[in-house]
């Protein structure tokens, strides 16, 4: 992860949450006064973006120590995550925007996890999208990685995706493919998407090395891995959930792109409990 890029997205998520200063915590809390606290786990799970909590801890305030209690990418059930220490203030001023980056990363990563136990044996390549929150991909990205799935192209930048609109706009799939290939860099992907055989048949005979298998159902799979037999590399997508994801896979195909993972997982469930040093309990 490009720590220069972590900065930038710590800094704007706390300059959000904390604006003009933390009044509450200002009002309530003597500036002397240190505490230490621990966040837990509470649900089921892989942990992934303590970067990010420290991050925004030391943003708040230098001092503050962290000490990791699991390892990320793990699958574990609950317990200790991160313990930190340090002034009381920039502990409770931190905490929520720790918290959320903490939250919404380690909800990636299980459902990225998740989305690959569900096709364990089956060979397939579980893919994340671009359907990702504006001005987190990175890290959503990173996530994805971090429960065991792959990540799709990054942008638009460092692959080309030929969809149903650049086909209509090209003239069709065989001019559009023509275009493409002509125009990649070496090494860069190159993917047509498909919807019908017909539409199949046009791509491999320009030349299409990857196919994207758009919201077909898991006969229309089979029937086009048979039909393609091997020629170029296929990949589902569309509306594929969780539930389905197993008989997806057990049709051939080679990848499963699944918006999913970023644009709907669950924040994984973390809380942070403070004690102050002279045993006092502040509740976050």
């Amino acid at each position: 992860m490009d720590q220069d890029l972590l900065r930038r997205i710590v800094a704007a998520a706390l300059a959000e949450d904390v604006g003009a200063g933390d009044v509450t915590t200002l009002a309530t809390v003597p500036a002397d006064a240190r505490a230490r606290g621990t966040i837990a786990q509470k649900a089921p799970g892989v942990v992934y973006g303590l970067d990010a909590a420290e991050e925004a801890f030391r943003q708040v305030d230098a001092g503050v120590g962290c000490e990791r209690l699991v390892d990320e990418g793990v699958w574990r059930e609950s317990g200790p995550v991160l313990r930190v220490d340090g002034p009381a203030r920039a502990l409770l001023t931190g905490e929520r925007t720790a918290l959320n980056l903490l939250g919404r990363l380690s909800g990636v990563a299980t459902a990225a996890a998740r989305a690959v136990r569900a096709v364990e044996g089956t060979g397939v390549t579980i893919l994340d999208t671009r359907k990702t929150t504006p001005g987190l991909r990175a890290l959503e990205k990173a996530a994805v990685r971090a429960g065991g799935a792959a990540n799709h192209r990054f942008g638009l930048h460092d692959a080309i995706l030929v969809k149903e609109n650049h086909i209509a706009a090209a003239g069709g799939i065989a001019a559009a493919v023509a275009a493409a290939r002509a125009a990649a860099p070496e090494g860069m992907l190159l993917e047509v998407e498909v919807r019908d055989p017909a539409e199949i048949d046009e791509a491999l005979a320009a030349g299409a090395p990857r196919l994207l298998l758009d919201n077909m159902t898991p006969a229309e799979l089979r029937a086009a891995v048979a039909r393609v037999a091997g020629r170029a590399e296929l990949e589902a997508s569309g509306g594929i959930g969780l539930e389905g994801l197993r008989a997806v896979a057990e049709t051939g195909v080679d990848y499963i792109s699944l918006g999913a993972l970023t644009h709907s997982a669950p924040a994984l469930d973390l809380s942070l409990l403070f004690e102050a040093e002279a045993d006092q309990q502040l509740d976050s």
